[in-house]
């Protein structure tokens, strides 16, 4: 599944760019608040891959008026590093990879 480029951020973690997005309108589960946040992230510019990192905060989006935490570059960085640590493999097709910080 590649990222729509419209919404997505660019980030360079380790001298390879990715491009990584958080849904702009919350699923029907993040908006009454049982599910919480996701993003997803893949290579820039040959998408393989996706990583879907699973986040402990609510939507900002959601309905329930939970208050949310912004995703910032640096947790997105991090999020990275520990999928490829664990073995994610950006550039191979496959699966989704998930991850839950």
């Amino acid at each position: 599944m590649a990222l729509p480029q419209k919404g997505s951020r660019i980030i360079t973690v380790d001298g390879v760019a990715y491009r990584w997005r958080v849904r702009s309108r919350p699923t029907y589960s993040q908006g009454i608040g049982q599910a919480p946040m996701t993003f997803a992230v893949e290579l820039a510019d040959s998408p393989g891959r996706t990583l879907v990192v699973t986040t402990p905060h609510p939507h900002p989006g959601n309905w329930m008026g939970a208050s949310a935490t912004a995703i910032t570059p640096a947790a997105v960085a991090a999020s990275i590093r520990a999928a490829l640590d664990e073995g994610w493999r950006p550039d191979s097709p496959g699966a989704t990879y998930r991850l839950s910080r």
